[in-house]
Order: C-alpha cells, then sequence, then structure tokens
C-alpha cells in the first residue's frame, strides 16, 4: 500500500490559522483573484486542519460545478456571462503599482522620509495579508493589519501614522485606476494607548553634570544635547538647523529658528528668534567652528532630517545619567520649569519656547524683542 500525505492547505499567522488555496489556472478568467484566504478564526492546528479540508472539499465541487457548467455552454452553443467578468482593458493594479504611482505623483519635491515611510507602510501591509493584490483586500484585513502592528509594539500614533500612509496609497489607486472597490483602511478604529509615557523635566542639578560632561567630551552629539539644554528647542528643531541660523556676531547671540523642506516646525509658533546663553552659548561656538552648512550634518541633510536616529542615540547616552522617566525631550520642559521659577511672565516663556499661547489679545502685535527674552534667560544660566 502506497500513502499518499493530503495537500496542506492552512498555514498560521500571527497565532491565527489560515486557509490559502490557488484558483485553479482554468478558472482564473472566473475571479478576480489568483489565490482564495481567508481566516479560520482559530488557535488550534486541529480545528483548522479539519475546517481547511471542509473548506478545500466546498471549493472542489463549486470549481467543478463551472467547469462542467463551461462544458454544457460550449455544447449548447451559448456563453455564461460569470458574476463579475474581468474588462479585458482593466489593469491588474498591485500594492506594489499603487505605491510606484503615489511616489511618482505625491513625492516631487519630498524629503527621503517620504519614500521611507510609504515604503515601509506597504511593505508592513503585504507581510500582514500574504499577498500584494489590492483587489484582494477584504473588510477583516483592517481589522487583521490593526493587530498585527500592535503585534510588533507599536504605540497607538505609530498605527495611525501608518494608516494614514496606507489609506492614502490605496485611495489614490482606486481614484487612478478608477477600480470599482472601496479602500477597506477608511474609518477602522485604532484604540488610544492605555498609559500614556509621561516626560519628566530634568532637575536642575542633573542638567548641571550634563551640561559639563558635554563640555568634557566636546563632539556633534554633546553639542546638541547642550544646545537643546538651554534653549528647549524641540529635537528636531535643533537637528534641522542650518549653521547660518546661528548668529554670533552681534550684541546678542541667538538661534534663528524657521521652517525649511527638510524639517518642518510644528505650529507658527515655532518659528521664533531664542538667545543664546551658558551650555547653548559653548555649543553653538563649537559648531559655528565647523563652517559645515549643517549645523548637525551627523543628522540632517537637504534630503531629510533624521531626528528619529539622533532621538535613538542621544536617549541611549542620557538614560544611566538621568533620572528614570528623563529623555532628551525633558530638557524642553525643565526649561519652562526654570523660567516660571524666576517668576517670568507666561508669554514671555511661550514666546522664548514657541509654545503656542492661549488667549485671543496674546495673538496680537510683533511679540517680545531679543533683548526680553535674553533678560530672562540670562536668570536661568547655570554659567
Amino acid at each position: 500500500m502506497v500513502w499518499v500525505r493530503s495537500p496542506v492547505y492552512f498555514y498560521k499567522r500571527n497565532e491565527t490559522f489560515y486557509f490559502s488555496r490557488s484558483v485553479p489556472s482554468d478558472l482564473r478568467h472566473r475571479f478576480n483573484k489568483k489565490k482564495i484566504e481567508v481566516s479560520l478564526r482559530t488557535k488550534s492546528e486541529v480545528k483548522a486542519a479539519k475546517s481547511a479540508a471542509a473548506l478545500s472539499d466546498r471549493l472542489e465541487r463549486y470549481w467543478d460545478s463551472i467547469r462542467m457548467e463551461m462544458i454544457y455552454s460550449r455544447e449548447l452553443g451559448f456563453s455564461v456571462v460569470p458574476d463579475k467578468v474581468k474588462n479585458a482593458n482593466e489593469t491588474e493594479v498591485t500594492l506594489s503599482d499603487a505605491l510606484a504611482l503615489y511616489q511618482r505623483l505625491k513625492g516631487t519635491g519630498k524629503s527621503k522620509l517620504f519614500f521611507e515611510v510609504s515604503n515601509r507602510s506597504i511593505r508592513y501591509l503585504v507581510e500582514c495579508v500574504g499577498h500584494d493584490n489590492i483587489n484582494g483586500l477584504e473588510p477583516v484585513d483592517a481589522g487583521r493589519f490593526r493587530d498585527f502592528l500592535f503585534g510588533r509594539g507599536m504605540s497607538s500614533s505609530s498605527v495611525k501614522r501608518v494608516f494614514s500612509s496606507v489609506r492614502a496609497i490605496i485611495n489614490l489607486a482606486i481614484k487612478e485606476h478608477g477600480l470599482a472597490m472601496t479602500n477597506v483602511f477608511n474609518g477602522t478604529f485604532i484604540p488610544q494607548d492605555n498609559k500614556k509615557k509621561e516626560r519628566l523635566p530634568v532637575p536642575i542639578n542633573f542638567i548641571g553634570q550634563i551640561q559639563e560632561e558635554c563640555r568634557s567630551l566636546n563632539d556633534e552629539p554633546r553639542w546638541l544635547i547642550a544646545l537643546i539644554s538651554d534653549t528647549g528647542m524641540r529635537l528636531s528643531e535643533a537637528c534641522g538647523l542650518l549653521s547660518s541660523d546661528i548668529v554670533l556676531d552681534t550684541d546678542i547671540p541667538h538661534i534663528s529658528l524657521r521652517e525649511y523642506q527638510w524639517r518642518r516646525l510644528k505650529t507658527s509658533s515655532s518659528t521664533r528668534v531664542i538667545p543664546l546663553v551658558g551650555a547653548s552659548l559653548w555649543a553653538a561656538e563649537q559648531i559655528k567652528a565647523q563652517e559645515t552648512e549643517f549645523a548637525f550634518p551627523k543628522y540632517c541633510d537637504t534630503q531629510k532630517c533624521n531626528a528619529n536616529s539622533a532621538s535613538a542615540s542621544l536617549n541611549k547616552w542620557l538614560k544611566p545619567r538621568l533620572p528614570d522617566g528623563c529623555v532628551i525631550h525633558s530638557f524642553r520642559h525643565s526649561l519652562r520649569d526654570r523660567l516660571r521659577a524666576v517668576e517670568c511672565p507666561s508669554d514671555i516663556v511661550d514666546a522664548i519656547g514657541g509654545w503656542t499661547t492661549e488667549g485671543i489679545g496674546q495673538r496680537y502685535g510683533e511679540g517680545y524683542d531679543l533683548n526680553v527674552k535674553t533678560k530672562w534667560m540670562g536668570k536661568i544660566s547655570l554659567r
């Protein structure tokens, strides 16, 4: 007796089993996909095997009925129009096609980050659903994709960014190719994180210690930390500076913070002039002495401002040197606290840090000049 092993039509993904079987080549003109894939909704391999075998058997009978229908139609001299006939002029669109279209039409003038984000988002999607066919996407795939991203350890905000990218790519493909489908990723529920990470301010004694160590090591990453520690800039703001944004040959050394193609600013209030005092003035002097176009060429060029890379590197260095809960962004919180401690008026605090000022009346006028900001910044300088 010869034992013949039955084919296996199921596989496991993210702890759940799925049925998968290719549509026979002689019947593919009757379907809008080359493969039938569906969740078996079980984590049990035994149950999955039984369900997959039953589903495969039903498919076989269904496909046989279609073949018989085709034979009878030929013998009787008429043709049977399937429920959904593929238009001969219709282009089969894949997720790869949609991505290329999106980048070609929307990518003009965009930084490398635009392309990296869209590439990564589609790569995640293909890895999750197991195929590259837009028409093969089903409503259940949206929830499955959300769970897949959370399973990778992503935060709620990160999952939302990936979904935003995927939605935009697929929406454009639907419009440009005239696809008769809806975007299954529209309106997907994405829950908020149960616990938001609390960013604590850096205690004043730790600020002094960090600044001294930055002076001692005297390299580009330490210049970045020192600059932020006494200006309260966001990391992305500092990373994207040109050397020409740092003005030292004047009565009041300062940074002129403006928006660039490679680095956008968070709000309109973020465009501002910041006095340089203490450690930030020292760091600015080191940067200007390098005579480079960008203040931090390690992290930024005309194509991209890689604040995420800077954040990972700087926080790794800072972690053993700061209390738990403190990161590079904590220096920004500390600046507000330090200015409050010397009783700096709240609207001047907002003007220095680029925070949006509450109240309609505060939005009128040209704001505070550099002399006023310098007066208060001088009161918090540690050296």
